[in-house]
């Protein structure tokens, strides 16, 4: 089944909003199995976008557009849907009464343009929106179903998992049920782990694996279509089972789950606390914790040490060690490890020191080390990261993350 995508709005030509739906309704469209060979952009013009929504809708089994659907007068995805198939515009006085009610509940006087949400093609279906006031639309013209979302995220996330997937997969007769796994590696570049799971890659279309990368993590993503849920993840279970054998300890976590939530549980199930001791990241290790509820349990606090004076006075970095090896150097990142751990009171630190660019200091752009203590041991690792300032100081930090995972699980790491 072929689906071809419609984002609307003159901002998205601009470049004042970057289209963010055209590529959630991709990712899902692709999750489903269906295809997608279009993804067009149009402004706010009533004749552009019915010749587009013409065009797509002869080369494509659904549309489905995003935006356009408000109360303005520049909302006029509505006019052009009638205006491409020929139907005539309705007024529903039952959803103009609902929206009377809801505006009342507020204690607000409605505006009157807002009752061109209560307006719809003949022949068309409004889809209840429980996350704002414009209803999504659904029409069946001429053998091609096309759906109006609205252009707010949330509001159209919603309507497409709860409204519009369940018909497309209908009206393509699959299976009812598209469940999917995701799982979390770190350690292995996107076409390492490609190479190692290819046979699970090219022997299977249900379920299916994909491979995706993104903030130096790499996601297998196994995808099973079934008849029901039970059925869908007995299809994923021996899947999923191989592909953590291959990966072993590379794999984290899975679905929602994030590094910093992992390494927290982690920390609580041994009853140890963290620190951080920050140069190159300046504090975002720390931000990036702090961000997950409850973390004040583990987490006791952080040194943002970028001077080097700040690190042999309060973390008690050796003056030797400053000297002989440098401040990044795999010395210094243990040194500073221990420190952070004596001075905040924790039984785990890790630091980072390096040269994020783009000048060169001791090493090239992009050196970073990052050291770990815990009572079982210190050890620091040394990486060579690509891209731009913020890109290495990300990266630098989610490899930091990982390596208190595996020390922490008692496995550290492999050089």
């Amino acid at each position: 089944m072929i689906v071809e995508v419609i984002a609307v709005g003159t901002e998205l030509l601009l470049g004042q909003i970057v289209n963010g739906n055209g590529a959630a309704i991709g990712r899902r469209l692709a999750e489903e199995g269906f295809d997608a060979h279009y993804q067009v952009v149009v402004g706010d013009n009533e004749d552009r976008l019915a010749a587009a929504l013409e065009t797509a809708m002869g080369r494509s089994d659904a549309v489905i557009l995003t935006g356009g659907i408000g109360p303005t007068q520049d909302d006029l995805t509505r006019e052009a849907i009638c205006r491409a198939t020929g139907r005539a515009k309705l007024f529903s006085e039952e959803y103009a009464e609902a929206l009377r009610a809801r505006w009342a509940a507020t204690g607000r006087v409605m505006p009157e343009s807002n009752l061109r949400q209560a307006e719809f093609p003949e022949g068309g279906e409004q889809l209840p929106n429980a996350k704002g006031t414009a209803p999504g639309i659904a029409l069946e013209h001429e053998a091609v179903w096309v759906f109006a979302l609205p252009g707010v995220p949330q509001e159209m996330m919603a309507l497409l998992d709860d409204e519009v997937m369940p018909r497309l997969r209908r009206a393509a007769g699959g299976p009812a049920v598209v469940k999917s796994r995701l799982l979390r590696s770190w350690g292995m570049s996107e076409s390492q782990v490609a190479e190692l799971l290819d046979d699970l890659f090219q022997s299977s279309s249900n379920p299916s694996v994909a491979f995706l990368a993104s903030g130096g993590e790499i996601k297998v993503r196994i995808t099973a279509k079934a008849d029901n849920e039970a059925d869908a993840a007995a299809l994923i279970e021996p899947v999923e089972a191989e592909v953590r054998h291959r990966l072993g300890v590379r794999i984290f976590g899975s679905d929602g789950e994030t590094i910093e939530a992992v390494v927290l549980r982690l920390l609580d199930e041994r009853g140890w606390h963290l620190a951080t001791a920050e140069s190159a990241t300046g504090g975002l290790i720390a931000a990036r914790i702090t961000a997950v509820p409850g973390a004040s349990g583990q987490f006791v606090g952080s040194v943002v040490s970028y001077a080097t004076e700040l690190k042999r006075r309060l973390l008690e970095v050796p003056e030797d060690i400053l000297v002989e090896t440098g401040v990044v150097s795999e010395e210094t990142a243990m040194a500073m490890a221990v420190g952070a751990a004596r001075l905040l009171g924790a039984e785990v630190a890790v630091s980072v020191t390096g040269s994020a660019g783009p000048d060169e200091q001791e090493h090239s752009a992009g050196t970073m080390v990052i050291g770990v203590h815990t009572p079982e041991g210190t050890a620091a690792r040394t990486f060579r990261l690509p891209g731009d300032r913020e890109r290495v100081r990300t990266y630098a930090g989610t490899a930091a993350l990982q390596l208190v995972r595996l020390a922490v699980e008692g496995s550290w790491w492999r050089r």
